[in-house]
């Protein structure tokens, strides 16, 4: 029976309910594990962390022999880490250069302009359940509209989704406890790697031949920053191919789930679709895709609360649980759509806040209105239903649904 704090969060067997064992670590507001990690557990010192410049999220500030247990935790070798593992000016300068081609200031309705599109690939997937009297909301909705949304984004060619899968899938098992985390690693670097191979092919055919995506602007584009090096490069299309899906599809499968749940706000975004906005809201505050963020580390001895976190020890924000706080949010364990000054995060803070949140919000906005508005009578089949192994990016791996019919 695991007995650590760490070893509880990360027991696949309290996966589809960790929020009893977050209502215990908020006894206080920063936990010392066994293991050495610092797990920080409340709202407010989550919040003021992830704007503290002396919080890095880099692993070379780990004190030596220091672990949080997860294999990407390593420098991402032979590329270098992508920006969320860099702290200023270095994550600022690449971040800018990530975001010219995606948003403000220099292109603005990117995502606007997708609306239309997105609109119409929900629309589509929906259409193909006709006929169906139970369907896998992951693998047949969740999952597909989000990695088309991020294929045509970038120009990744779609038909290659099936390769490209599987190593997202390995570079993901990395963020979750393994019997033999060296090899653990050692996997994680080679998909890493792998997926940095196939991805460096693409952006070559980008700048020869480049089109209206992510990747050829990136790979032709010059800002006042210059441009990314070939390996930045490298390192941020992989950082943005599986980030732009990852955490979408645990949102709308989570949103799903948690709508079900509760037949009140599943017939009020039925009834009023205009109260997507505020439901997706509550869904990030209420069961966050990113319940975790594991790799962080003071950069000099830090009191938080009554404690001092040492230099160089490895911290986990526990954001799923700051997004509970009783000190915070009242009736913290309600699902509640028209709950009013909703600043959770569910998105990050920060510097390091979510870099595709527009893109987040609007695909699960209008994945669960359509969803909700045109599914007749729908219910779940298996409650709690099957979770995929990571603590960090916590969502289920099928979610089967029973249906009258598609409207």
């Amino acid at each position: 029976m695991p007995s650590s704090p760490v070893q509880r969060i990360t027991d696949h067997a309290n996966r589809s309910d960790p929020y009893p064992i977050y209502e215990e670590l908020r006894r206080t507001p920063v936990v010392r594990d066994e293991s050495g990690i610092h797990l920080v557990t409340t709202y407010w010192e989550i919040r003021g962390l992830l704007r503290d410049p002396r919080i890095s999220s880099e692993a070379r500030n780990l004190a030596p022999g220091a672990n949080s247990l997860l294999a990407d935790d390593e420098e991402e070798v032979p590329l270098p880490p992508a920006f969320i593992r860099r702290d200023p000016p270095e994550h600022d300068r690449l971040r800018r250069l990530a975001m010219r081609p995606f948003g403000p200031p220099h292109s603005p309705r990117r995502i606007h302009d997708m609306h239309e599109e997105l609109a119409r690939v929900v629309s589509d997937l929906v259409d193909g359940l006709e006929g169906r009297q139970e369907f896998d909301v992951v693998d047949d909705f969740a999952y597909p509209f989000p990695v088309t949304v991020i294929c045509r984004l970038l120009g990744v060619p779609r038909e290659d989704e099936p390769h490209f899968r599987g190593l997202v899938d390995a570079v993901v098992a990395g963020l979750g406890p393994a019997e033999d985390p060296a090899e653990q690693r050692r996997a994680v670097q080679r998909a890493r790697f792998e997926l940095g191979q196939y991805l460096a092919g693409l952006i070559e055919q980008h700048r020869r031949d480049p089109g209206d995506d992510m990747l050829s602007a990136l790979a032709t584009g010059q800002g006042p920053d210059g441009r990314l090096s070939p390996v930045e490069l490298i390192s941020t299309a992989v950082l943005l191919l599986i980030a732009g899906h990852e955490t979408t599809v645990n949102l709308i499968t989570n949103g799903m789930l948690t709508l079900l749940r509760n037949p009140d706000a599943c017939k009020m975004l039925r009834e009023a679709p205009q109260t997507a906005a505020g439901t997706v809201e509550e869904l990030l505050r209420f069961e966050p895709p990113v319940q975790i963020l594991p790799q962080r580390t003071p950069l000099a001895d830090l009191e938080v609360g009554d404690v001092v976190i040492p230099k160089g020890a490895p911290v986990w924000l526990l954001l799923a649980s700051g997004n509970r706080d009783p000190k915070r949010f009242a009736d913290p364990d309600r699902f509640d759509p028209a709950r009013r000054d909703n600043q959770h995060l569910g998105l990050g803070f920060g510097v390091h806040a979510c870099f595709g949140a527009p893109l987040a919000r609007l695909e699960a906005q209008l994945a669960l209105t359509e969803l909700i508005g045109r599914l007749r009578e729908p219910r779940l089949v298996t409650d709690p239903p099957p979770y995929r192994p990571s603590p960090v990016l916590r969502g289920p791996r099928h979610l089967t649904v029973a249906v009258d019919g598609i409207g």
